[in-house]
């Protein structure tokens, strides 16, 4: 027990003859002692010179010093909107007071007790105490690249488990990188959302003088538009931007602004995306300006053809900005609106026939007047004649011999924004948004690099006895296009001519396929210069 008394006071006399440098000197100095004897502290009274410009005194506390004030202690519980809290100042009187040495402006003890009223915590779990907890710069940097990584706040503790070897290595809590990432998050909105993402925008520009972006503000500075494409986008849209399909239907913010990616096929097949827009309000202005600000970052090179959803303002402003593109409907609207608007299961499926009937344009009409006759479709409000009125952006007879790359709905910007809604939040800044659609955008491009690849290092197997035609294929096409030459050259296979008509400057093939002898198909033939279209 003496021994223990000597320990004790040599320990006293140790701290009480310490000097320090700062204020701050002093505290990290205490907050260490405290570390290693189980206790966290926190800063209490100072005082300030006479001129108010330098601190000459702090008290550094136990953090259980004092009690929970009086007035919220006796609060009755019908009066608490939630339960208190546990109590965790209990009246421990251990402190250290530093003083400033107006000569030198050095610091030394004046004050230090080290007896406690509370149990202390074992070296393994002090590390949890508030004061002992910290983020360091390198961790906030990791953290922040995570997050922008997309991975959730509670896997990226256990990232940093795994990297510092666990939990009482790593120097703060779950709790803390919640807090760090909503403080990050505040920086930034109390910035300007807007204006943040501006800056990241030109800031992206200044890395990469090819990449797009142009804004719109109202008379008051709020954005009004925005449109952006780096300079990948921009080059994927010269090589693969004959078919644009987009889609406003999402709303991916807190402001609940539509978010409008314009995507097409690339020559493995797969989902390229050519640049991204938001706008404020789904008006024919607001698209116009979309389009002709599509067309000012791609050399005014207009699409061929465009699939939309049938928004009637991107109707009408795709006929002006882009009036030789081919444009139709998305299928896939259209059957969810079949389901929303009609209700005979007849009727329905009469209506689908529509879409897929692939008879000649004067027997299709014939085949509109007597449906709607037959439904007793005459009010020009009803859902059933206005599909009517736009028939030529969304029935076969209509679209044939125009190219659509094999697509026939939004599939392709519904399958983005699938992908977007991963891990997407309704309460995201403009910012966070911004920040997920470059991920996708990132992961789709490693997802071509990869097909790349395979596309150069293999050829497509074919049968030994396979027509030159398809064996030519398997050497000039992707592995993909490749199975669609495949699936056409089967196709063919199984149909049967049933009567030429020979016109004055073309020929139309009457083909049927042979498990539907019943139903007809119409091949037009043109021959120029030699070659057949």
């Amino acid at each position: 027990m003496a021994y223990a008394s000597d320990e004790s006071m040599f320990e006293y006399l140790n701290v009480v003859s310490k000097m320090f440098d700062s204020e701050a000197e002093g505290y990290e100095f205490y907050n260490k002692y405290a570390l290693e004897k189980g206790f966290s502290v926190r800063k209490s009274y100072v005082e300030w010179d006479g001129s108010n410009k330098y601190i000459i005194l702090r008290k550094i506390v136990c953090s259980r010093q004092g009690f929970r004030e009086e007035k919220h202690m006796k609060r009755k519980m019908e009066d608490r909107k939630r339960r208190p809290r546990s109590l965790t100042r209990v009246g421990c009187n251990a402190k250290l007071v530093i003083t400033r040495q107006e000569e030198t402006g050095r610091w030394f003890v004046k004050d230090f007790i080290d007896e406690h009223s509370h149990p202390l915590a074992p070296r393994d779990l002090s590390c949890l105490l508030r004061s002992h907890r910290r983020i360091s710069d390198e961790q906030k940097a990791d953290i922040a690249d995570m997050k922008k990584c997309g991975i959730r706040k509670y896997r990226i503790m256990d990232i940093l488990c795994f990297q510092y070897g666990g939990f009482d290595k790593v120097g703060c809590i779950k709790r803390d990188i919640y807090n760090f990432c909503h403080a990050n998050k505040q920086e930034t909105i109390s910035a300007g959302d807007a204006n943040t993402v501006i800056m990241h925008m030109m800031a992206r520009r200044e890395r990469d003088v090819d990449f797009f972006f142009k804004y719109l503000v109202d008379e008051h500075g709020h954005l009004k538009g925005l449109f952006w494409a780096d300079s990948q986008s921009r080059l994927d849209y010269e090589a693969f931007g004959d078919v644009i399909v987009f889609d406003s239907t999402y709303r991916t913010n807190k402001y609940n602004l539509p978010f409008v990616p314009f995507v097409g096929l690339n020559h493995h097949r797969s989902t390229v995306i050519f640049g991204c827009g938001i706008i404020s309000h789904e008006t024919s202005q607001a698209y116009e300006w979309m389009l002709r600000t599509f067309s000012d970052c791609m050399a005014q090179k207009h699409p061929i053809s465009v699939i939309t959803d049938g928004d009637l303002a991107m109707q009408r402003a795709i006929r002006v900005v882009w009036p030789d593109s081919n444009h139709r409907l998305c299928i896939w609207h259209i059957q969810q609106n079949i389901v929303r608007h009609l209700h005979d299961d007849d009727v329905k499926e009469e209506f689908r026939s529509f879409i897929y009937d692939t008879s000649f344009i004067e027997e299709h009409e014939i085949k509109w007047i007597q449906f709607l006759q037959r439904n007793k479709v005459t009010s020009e409000e009803s859902w059933l004649h206005q599909m009517y009125q736009m028939r030529k952006l969304w029935c076969a007879p209509y679209l044939e011999g125009r190219c659509f790359l094999g697509l026939s709905s939004n599939q392709r910007s519904e399958s983005l924004n699938s992908v977007l809604h991963t891990h997407l939040e309704g309460k995201m800044s403009l910012f966070e948004m911004l920040e997920h659609y470059e991920r996708c955008l990132a992961s789709r491009r490693i997802n071509e690099a990869l097909q790349d690849v395979e596309a150069l290092q293999s050829v497509p197997f074919t049968e030994e006895n396979a027509s030159p035609l398809e064996k030519h294929a398997a050497t000039v096409f992707t592995p993909s296009v490749f199975k669609m030459v495949l699936w056409s050259i089967d196709a063919v296979s199984k149909c049967q001519i049933r009567e030429i008509l020979d016109g004055s400057e073309d020929s139309t093939y009457v083909v049927s396929k042979q498990e539907r002898m019943d139903k007809k198909f119409g091949v037009r033939i043109e021959e120029q210069g030699g070659l057949l279209h």
